[in-house]
Protein backbone atom coordinates (compact mmCIF):
# COMPACT_ATOMS: atom_id res chain seq x y z
CA UNK A 1 0.00 0.00 0.00
CA UNK A 2 1.18 3.21 -0.83
CA UNK A 3 2.68 5.70 2.52
CA UNK A 4 -0.05 8.21 3.47
CA UNK A 5 0.60 11.35 4.93
CA UNK A 6 -1.33 11.16 7.59
CA UNK A 7 -2.75 7.91 8.82
CA UNK A 8 -3.81 6.65 12.29
CA UNK A 9 -2.55 2.71 12.22
CA UNK A 10 -0.51 1.49 9.61
CA UNK A 11 0.04 -2.48 9.60
CA UNK A 12 2.28 -3.97 7.75
CA UNK A 13 3.31 -7.66 6.65
CA UNK A 14 2.39 -9.12 10.05
CA UNK A 15 2.79 -12.15 10.84
CA UNK A 16 1.73 -14.15 13.87
CA UNK A 17 2.09 -18.18 14.77
CA UNK A 18 0.07 -19.83 17.47
CA UNK A 19 2.30 -22.86 18.96
CA UNK A 20 -0.05 -25.46 19.75
CA UNK A 21 0.22 -29.33 20.28
CA UNK A 22 -0.97 -30.03 17.75
CA UNK A 23 0.99 -27.90 15.68
CA UNK A 24 1.93 -24.16 14.50
CA UNK A 25 -1.28 -22.32 13.99
CA UNK A 26 -0.15 -20.02 10.77
CA UNK A 27 -3.27 -16.86 12.16
CA UNK A 28 -1.74 -14.36 10.26
CA UNK A 29 0.36 -14.11 7.16
CA UNK A 30 1.14 -10.90 5.52
CA UNK A 31 -1.65 -8.90 6.86
CA UNK A 32 -1.35 -5.14 5.20
CA UNK A 33 -3.90 -2.82 6.77
CA UNK A 34 -4.52 0.94 6.96
CA UNK A 35 -6.97 3.14 9.28
CA UNK A 36 -6.76 6.63 8.34
CA UNK A 37 -7.61 9.90 11.20
CA UNK A 38 -11.42 10.25 12.13
CA UNK A 39 -12.85 7.32 9.56
CA UNK A 40 -14.54 4.22 10.22
CA UNK A 41 -12.66 0.80 8.55
CA UNK A 42 -14.89 -2.36 8.43
CA UNK A 43 -12.94 -5.48 8.66
CA UNK A 44 -14.94 -8.43 7.70
CA UNK A 45 -14.71 -11.83 7.01
CA UNK A 46 -15.48 -15.49 8.31
CA UNK A 47 -15.16 -16.60 11.39
CA UNK A 48 -11.25 -17.67 12.04
CA UNK A 49 -10.25 -15.57 9.38
CA UNK A 50 -7.87 -13.72 11.76
CA UNK A 51 -9.93 -10.30 12.09
CA UNK A 52 -10.16 -10.50 16.04
CA UNK A 53 -6.25 -12.24 16.45
CA UNK A 54 -5.30 -8.68 14.08
CA UNK A 55 -6.97 -6.23 16.88
CA UNK A 56 -5.54 -8.17 19.80
CA UNK A 57 -1.74 -7.83 17.68
CA UNK A 58 -2.77 -4.34 17.84
CA UNK A 59 -3.49 -4.38 21.75
CA UNK A 60 -0.71 -5.97 22.16
CA UNK A 61 -3.10 -8.70 24.01
CA UNK A 62 -2.23 -11.76 21.68
CA UNK A 63 -2.92 -14.53 24.57
CA UNK A 64 -0.20 -17.45 24.72
CA UNK A 65 1.18 -19.35 22.92
CA UNK A 66 0.74 -16.48 20.06
CA UNK A 67 3.61 -14.86 18.89
CA UNK A 68 4.33 -11.98 16.62
CA UNK A 69 6.98 -13.15 14.20
CA UNK A 70 7.14 -10.20 12.06
CA UNK A 71 6.10 -6.74 10.50
CA UNK A 72 5.12 -3.69 11.80
CA UNK A 73 2.37 -2.28 13.80
CA UNK A 74 3.03 1.68 13.39
CA UNK A 75 0.33 4.05 15.28
CA UNK A 76 0.78 7.95 14.62
CA UNK A 77 1.33 9.22 18.42
CA UNK A 78 1.81 13.29 18.45
CA UNK A 79 2.74 12.83 14.95
CA UNK A 80 5.42 10.35 15.26
CA UNK A 81 4.90 6.55 14.07
CA UNK A 82 5.87 4.16 16.53
CA UNK A 83 6.16 0.40 16.10
CA UNK A 84 3.92 -0.91 19.04
CA UNK A 85 5.40 -4.87 18.49
CA UNK A 86 8.58 -3.25 19.65
CA UNK A 87 7.41 -1.62 22.70
CA UNK A 88 7.11 -2.30 26.49
CA UNK A 89 4.52 -3.34 29.19
CA UNK A 90 4.90 0.07 30.76
CA UNK A 91 4.67 1.97 27.42
CA UNK A 92 1.55 -0.34 26.30
CA UNK A 93 -0.02 -0.24 29.78
CA UNK A 94 -0.12 3.91 28.75
CA UNK A 95 -1.60 3.52 25.47
CA UNK A 96 -4.07 1.44 26.33
CA UNK A 97 -7.51 2.90 27.27
CA UNK A 98 -6.16 6.06 26.93
CA UNK A 99 -4.71 6.67 23.05
CA UNK A 100 -6.14 2.97 22.10
CA UNK A 101 -9.15 1.66 23.18
CA UNK A 102 -10.88 -1.89 22.49
CA UNK A 103 -14.93 -2.77 22.62
CA UNK A 104 -14.97 -5.93 22.81
CA UNK A 105 -17.43 -8.83 21.17
CA UNK A 106 -19.05 -10.16 24.91
CA UNK A 107 -19.28 -7.58 27.18
CA UNK A 108 -20.34 -9.81 29.98
CA UNK A 109 -16.88 -11.75 29.97
CA UNK A 110 -14.87 -8.72 30.29
CA UNK A 111 -16.93 -6.71 32.45
CA UNK A 112 -16.31 -7.73 36.40
CA UNK A 113 -19.03 -9.33 37.76
CA UNK A 114 -17.87 -8.05 41.71
CA UNK A 115 -17.29 -4.26 40.87
CA UNK A 116 -19.81 -1.77 39.95
CA UNK A 117 -20.12 0.36 36.81
CA UNK A 118 -19.02 3.51 38.51
CA UNK A 119 -15.90 1.30 39.97
CA UNK A 120 -14.94 -0.09 36.12
CA UNK A 121 -15.35 3.07 34.71
CA UNK A 122 -13.14 5.05 37.05
CA UNK A 123 -10.71 3.12 37.37
CA UNK A 124 -10.12 3.62 33.97
CA UNK A 125 -10.01 7.29 34.84
CA UNK A 126 -7.93 7.34 37.58
CA UNK A 127 -5.53 5.46 35.32
CA UNK A 128 -5.48 7.77 32.63
CA UNK A 129 -7.18 11.04 34.06
CA UNK A 130 -5.63 11.32 37.76
CA UNK A 131 -4.19 14.45 36.94
CA UNK A 132 -7.16 16.00 35.48
CA UNK A 133 -9.27 14.62 37.86
CA UNK A 134 -7.29 16.44 41.06
CA UNK A 135 -7.17 19.30 39.74
CA UNK A 136 -11.02 19.07 39.82
CA UNK A 137 -11.19 18.01 42.93
CA UNK A 138 -9.13 20.45 44.06
CA UNK A 139 -11.51 23.25 42.29
CA UNK A 140 -14.16 21.70 44.23
CA UNK A 141 -12.54 21.71 47.65
CA UNK A 142 -11.51 25.59 46.99
CA UNK A 143 -14.92 26.18 46.29
CA UNK A 144 -16.38 24.84 49.15
CA UNK A 145 -13.55 25.82 51.25
CA UNK A 146 -14.70 29.45 50.24
CA UNK A 147 -18.07 29.51 50.74
CA UNK A 148 -17.81 27.78 54.44
CA UNK A 149 -15.66 31.27 54.79
CA UNK A 150 -18.22 32.93 53.39
CA UNK A 151 -21.00 31.54 55.68
CA UNK A 152 -18.78 32.17 58.56
CA UNK A 153 -18.27 35.46 57.56
CA UNK A 154 -21.73 36.37 56.84
CA UNK A 155 -22.76 35.34 61.03
CA UNK A 156 -20.59 37.04 62.12
CA UNK A 157 -21.57 40.14 60.56
CA UNK A 158 -25.40 39.73 61.36
CA UNK A 159 -23.91 39.62 64.90
CA UNK A 160 -21.77 42.60 64.74
CA UNK A 161 -24.97 44.06 63.43
CA UNK A 162 -26.79 43.00 66.27
CA UNK A 163 -24.25 44.36 68.90
CA UNK A 164 -24.98 47.97 67.20
CA UNK A 165 -28.82 47.57 67.72
CA UNK A 166 -28.12 47.27 71.32
CA UNK A 167 -25.77 49.84 71.56
CA UNK A 168 -22.50 50.54 69.50
CA UNK A 169 -20.64 52.37 72.38
CA UNK A 170 -21.71 49.34 74.70
CA UNK A 171 -20.29 46.66 73.01
CA UNK A 172 -17.37 48.79 70.89
CA UNK A 173 -14.31 46.06 71.92
CA UNK A 174 -16.91 43.05 71.33
CA UNK A 175 -17.42 44.50 67.91
CA UNK A 176 -13.98 45.26 67.19
CA UNK A 177 -12.98 41.75 68.45
CA UNK A 178 -15.13 40.39 65.87
CA UNK A 179 -14.18 42.60 62.77
CA UNK A 180 -10.86 41.45 63.38
CA UNK A 181 -12.17 37.91 63.11
CA UNK A 182 -13.27 38.95 59.90
CA UNK A 183 -10.33 40.00 58.90
CA UNK A 184 -8.79 36.69 59.89
CA UNK A 185 -11.12 34.94 58.00
CA UNK A 186 -11.00 36.97 54.76
CA UNK A 187 -7.35 36.00 55.05
CA UNK A 188 -7.61 32.53 55.53
CA UNK A 189 -8.34 30.90 52.02
CA UNK A 190 -4.93 32.06 49.72
CA UNK A 191 -3.08 30.64 53.17
CA UNK A 192 -4.95 27.67 54.59
CA UNK A 193 -2.83 25.25 55.25
CA UNK A 194 -5.73 22.84 54.21
CA UNK A 195 -5.37 24.58 50.34
CA UNK A 196 -1.71 24.03 50.54
CA UNK A 197 -1.83 20.51 51.42
CA UNK A 198 -4.04 19.86 48.64
CA UNK A 199 -1.55 21.85 46.02
CA UNK A 200 0.96 19.70 47.03
CA UNK A 201 -0.93 16.57 46.28
CA UNK A 202 -1.35 18.31 42.82
CA UNK A 203 2.24 18.69 42.30
CA UNK A 204 2.87 15.31 42.90
CA UNK A 205 -0.34 13.03 43.13
CA UNK A 206 1.25 9.60 42.73
CA UNK A 207 0.39 7.14 45.38
CA UNK A 208 3.42 7.45 47.53
CA UNK A 209 2.82 11.12 48.08
CA UNK A 210 -0.96 10.68 48.87
CA UNK A 211 0.12 7.62 51.49
CA UNK A 212 2.89 10.39 52.99
CA UNK A 213 -0.06 13.00 53.35
CA UNK A 214 -2.19 10.82 54.21
CA UNK A 215 -1.13 10.77 58.24
CA UNK A 216 -2.90 14.66 57.97
CA UNK A 217 -6.44 14.60 58.34
CA UNK A 218 -7.18 16.80 55.48
CA UNK A 219 -5.86 14.21 52.61
CA UNK A 220 -8.94 12.06 54.10
CA UNK A 221 -11.36 14.56 53.39
CA UNK A 222 -9.54 15.17 49.94
CA UNK A 223 -10.07 11.06 48.81
CA UNK A 224 -14.03 11.78 49.13
CA UNK A 225 -13.69 15.12 46.61
CA UNK A 226 -11.74 12.80 44.77
CA UNK A 227 -14.41 10.50 44.55
CA UNK A 228 -17.33 12.57 43.85
CA UNK A 229 -15.09 13.96 41.29
CA UNK A 230 -14.48 10.75 39.66
CA UNK A 231 -18.36 9.84 39.75
CA UNK A 232 -19.40 12.96 37.95
CA UNK A 233 -17.29 12.24 35.27
CA UNK A 234 -18.71 8.48 34.90
CA UNK A 235 -22.19 10.41 35.61
CA UNK A 236 -21.30 12.78 32.09
CA UNK A 237 -20.12 9.62 30.47
CA UNK A 238 -22.99 7.46 30.64
CA UNK A 239 -25.05 10.29 29.97
CA UNK A 240 -23.15 10.48 26.26
CA UNK A 241 -23.78 6.64 26.09
CA UNK A 242 -27.84 7.86 26.29
CA UNK A 243 -28.32 5.81 28.97
CA UNK A 244 -31.59 6.45 30.73
CA UNK A 245 -31.09 7.51 34.71
CA UNK A 246 -27.21 6.86 35.08
CA UNK A 247 -27.51 7.95 38.39
CA UNK A 248 -28.71 4.63 39.01
CA UNK A 249 -26.97 2.94 36.99
CA UNK A 250 -23.48 3.83 37.74
CA UNK A 251 -23.83 1.49 41.19
CA UNK A 252 -25.18 -1.13 39.52
CA UNK A 253 -23.66 -4.58 38.58
CA UNK A 254 -22.82 -6.56 35.61
CA UNK A 255 -25.42 -8.93 36.05
CA UNK A 256 -28.33 -6.70 36.87
CA UNK A 257 -27.63 -4.64 32.92
CA UNK A 258 -29.70 -5.73 30.20
CA UNK A 259 -27.27 -6.47 27.15
CA UNK A 260 -27.10 -3.02 25.69
CA UNK A 261 -26.88 -1.85 28.70
CA UNK A 262 -23.89 -3.78 29.38
CA UNK A 263 -22.42 -3.38 26.10
CA UNK A 264 -23.29 0.77 26.18
CA UNK A 265 -20.97 0.87 29.74
CA UNK A 266 -18.27 -1.59 27.29
CA UNK A 267 -18.05 1.31 24.99
CA UNK A 268 -18.31 4.13 27.61
CA UNK A 269 -15.16 2.22 28.93
CA UNK A 270 -13.62 2.42 25.95
CA UNK A 271 -14.42 6.41 25.18
CA UNK A 272 -13.67 7.80 28.62
CA UNK A 273 -10.24 9.18 27.67
CA UNK A 274 -11.48 9.98 24.14
CA UNK A 275 -8.83 7.52 22.40
CA UNK A 276 -7.84 8.42 19.24
CA UNK A 277 -8.16 4.52 18.16
CA UNK A 278 -11.42 2.82 18.75
CA UNK A 279 -11.69 -1.12 17.97
CA UNK A 280 -15.12 -2.83 18.13
CA UNK A 281 -14.94 -6.67 17.49
CA UNK A 282 -18.35 -7.55 16.75
CA UNK A 283 -20.01 -5.46 19.24
CA UNK A 284 -23.56 -6.09 18.42
CA UNK A 285 -23.05 -9.83 17.29
CA UNK A 286 -25.25 -11.29 20.35
CA UNK A 287 -28.02 -8.09 20.27
CA UNK A 288 -31.42 -8.17 18.77
CA UNK A 289 -31.57 -5.57 15.74
CA UNK A 290 -33.46 -2.54 17.38
CA UNK A 291 -30.90 -2.52 20.26
CA UNK A 292 -28.33 -3.01 17.47
CA UNK A 293 -29.28 -0.30 15.04
CA UNK A 294 -28.93 1.63 18.52
CA UNK A 295 -25.43 0.52 18.98
CA UNK A 296 -24.56 1.52 15.30
CA UNK A 297 -26.24 4.75 15.95
CA UNK A 298 -24.31 5.36 18.90
CA UNK A 299 -20.66 4.65 17.40
CA UNK A 300 -21.16 7.09 14.65
CA UNK A 301 -22.04 9.89 17.35
CA UNK A 302 -19.72 9.06 19.10
CA UNK A 303 -16.75 8.93 15.99
CA UNK A 304 -18.11 12.54 15.36
CA UNK A 305 -18.05 13.91 18.51
CA UNK A 306 -14.38 12.34 19.69
CA UNK A 307 -13.26 12.27 16.39
CA UNK A 308 -11.46 8.90 16.93
CA UNK A 309 -10.36 7.00 14.14
CA UNK A 310 -12.78 3.30 14.37
CA UNK A 311 -11.66 -0.35 13.46
CA UNK A 312 -15.31 -1.99 13.02
CA UNK A 313 -14.68 -6.01 12.95
CA UNK A 314 -17.84 -7.64 11.87
CA UNK A 315 -18.75 -10.27 9.50
CA UNK A 316 -21.89 -8.78 8.82
CA UNK A 317 -21.47 -6.90 5.32
CA UNK A 318 -25.24 -4.77 5.89
CA UNK A 319 -23.37 -3.30 8.63
CA UNK A 320 -19.95 -2.51 6.84
CA UNK A 321 -22.25 -0.96 4.44
CA UNK A 322 -24.04 0.87 7.07
CA UNK A 323 -21.16 2.66 9.13
CA UNK A 324 -17.99 2.46 7.58
CA UNK A 325 -16.19 4.59 4.69
CA UNK A 326 -13.92 1.82 3.73
CA UNK A 327 -13.75 -2.08 4.17
CA UNK A 328 -10.94 -4.76 4.14
CA UNK A 329 -11.88 -7.58 3.47
CA UNK A 330 -9.81 -11.41 5.28
CA UNK A 331 -9.34 -14.39 4.57
CA UNK A 332 -7.51 -17.21 6.38
CA UNK A 333 -4.90 -14.95 7.84
CA UNK A 334 -4.74 -12.92 5.18
CA UNK A 335 -5.97 -9.37 3.41
CA UNK A 336 -7.62 -10.29 0.22
CA UNK A 337 -9.03 -6.65 -0.64
CA UNK A 338 -9.31 -2.98 0.44
CA UNK A 339 -11.75 0.08 -1.15
CA UNK A 340 -13.90 2.21 -0.46
CA UNK A 341 -17.43 1.09 0.42
CA UNK A 342 -19.09 1.89 -2.16
CA UNK A 343 -16.36 0.94 -4.68
CA UNK A 344 -16.13 -2.72 -3.19
CA UNK A 345 -20.18 -3.10 -3.12
CA UNK A 346 -20.26 -1.57 -6.65
CA UNK A 347 -17.46 -3.48 -8.26
CA UNK A 348 -15.45 -5.99 -6.24
CA UNK A 349 -12.31 -7.34 -7.57
CA UNK A 350 -11.33 -10.63 -5.73
CA UNK A 351 -13.15 -14.10 -6.31
CA UNK A 352 -13.66 -14.33 -2.32
CA UNK A 353 -15.66 -10.93 -1.87
CA UNK A 354 -17.71 -11.86 -4.85
CA UNK A 355 -18.64 -14.44 -3.34
CA UNK A 356 -19.14 -12.89 0.25
CA UNK A 357 -21.74 -10.88 -1.50
CA UNK A 358 -23.41 -12.96 -3.86
CA UNK A 359 -24.24 -14.75 -0.45
CA UNK A 360 -25.99 -12.45 1.24
CA UNK A 361 -29.98 -12.28 0.78
CA UNK A 362 -31.26 -10.20 -1.83
CA UNK A 363 -35.00 -10.09 -3.50
CA UNK A 364 -34.95 -11.48 -6.83
CA UNK A 365 -30.71 -12.52 -6.81
CA UNK A 366 -30.18 -16.24 -6.45
CA UNK A 367 -28.41 -17.33 -3.03
CA UNK A 368 -24.98 -18.66 -3.52
CA UNK A 369 -23.03 -20.33 -0.96
CA UNK A 370 -19.31 -20.50 -1.07
CA UNK A 371 -18.01 -24.36 -1.96
CA UNK A 372 -15.91 -25.74 0.52
CA UNK A 373 -14.45 -24.80 3.92
CA UNK A 374 -11.94 -22.52 5.31
CA UNK A 375 -8.96 -24.66 5.24
CA UNK A 376 -7.05 -25.41 8.66
CA UNK A 377 -4.46 -22.99 9.71
CA UNK A 378 -2.24 -25.58 11.17
CA UNK A 379 -1.45 -26.69 7.28
CA UNK A 380 -2.88 -23.97 5.03
CA UNK A 381 -2.48 -24.43 1.12
CA UNK A 382 0.24 -22.85 -0.24
CA UNK A 383 0.23 -20.20 -2.57
CA UNK A 384 -2.96 -18.21 -2.69
CA UNK A 385 -5.11 -19.66 0.64
CA UNK A 386 -8.33 -19.46 -1.29
CA UNK A 387 -7.67 -21.18 -4.47
CA UNK A 388 -8.46 -24.07 -3.25
CA UNK A 389 -12.54 -22.56 -3.27
CA UNK A 390 -12.05 -20.25 -6.03
CA UNK A 391 -13.57 -20.96 -9.17
CA UNK A 392 -11.12 -18.60 -11.45
CA UNK A 393 -8.19 -20.64 -9.52
CA UNK A 394 -5.00 -21.27 -11.94
CA UNK A 395 -1.55 -23.17 -11.59
CA UNK A 396 0.10 -20.04 -10.31
CA UNK A 397 -2.23 -19.83 -7.53
CA UNK A 398 -1.31 -23.45 -5.95
CA UNK A 399 2.29 -22.44 -5.31
CA UNK A 400 3.07 -19.07 -5.11
CA UNK A 401 1.09 -16.18 -2.85
CA UNK A 402 -0.08 -13.25 -4.48
CA UNK A 403 1.39 -9.49 -3.54
CA UNK A 404 -1.31 -6.91 -2.32
CA UNK A 405 -1.24 -4.82 -5.39
CA UNK A 406 -3.38 -1.36 -5.99
CA UNK A 407 -5.45 -2.10 -8.97
CA UNK A 408 -7.36 1.32 -9.15
CA UNK A 409 -7.14 4.20 -7.45
CA UNK A 410 -7.27 3.48 -3.43
CA UNK A 411 -8.53 0.11 -4.46
CA UNK A 412 -6.30 -3.16 -3.06
CA UNK A 413 -6.21 -6.73 -4.51
CA UNK A 414 -4.22 -9.51 -3.75
CA UNK A 415 -5.08 -11.75 -6.60
CA UNK A 416 -3.30 -13.25 -9.53
CA UNK A 417 -6.39 -12.36 -12.17
CA UNK A 418 -4.79 -8.85 -11.72
CA UNK A 419 -1.10 -9.66 -12.18
CA UNK A 420 -0.06 -9.29 -8.61
CA UNK A 421 2.97 -11.77 -7.35
CA UNK A 422 5.16 -11.64 -4.93
CA UNK A 423 8.58 -11.23 -4.84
Amino acid sequence: MAEKAETTLKIENLLLRFYTYEGVVEALDGVNLEIRPGEILGLVGETGCGKSVTSLSVMQLVPNPGVIEGGKLLYNLNGQMVDLAKQKDDFLRRIRGDEISMVFQEPRVYLNPVYSVEYQIGEVLLQHRKNELIKNALEEVKTNHAKKLEAKIKKIEEKIEKLKVKGEKENKAKIEELRRKIEKLKGEHPQSFTIKIYEKMLRNPDARSIRILSRIPVVNRFRKWLKLAVRKEVVNILKGMQIADPERVIDMYPHELSGGMAQRVMIAMALVCNPTLLICDEPTTNLDVTVQAQILELIRALRERFKSSILYITHDLGVVAQLCERVTVMYAGNVVESADVNSLFREPLHPYTKALLESIPRPGHELRSIPGTVPSLISPPRGCRFHTRCQYAMPICENQKPSFIEVKKDHYVACHLYGGYSK
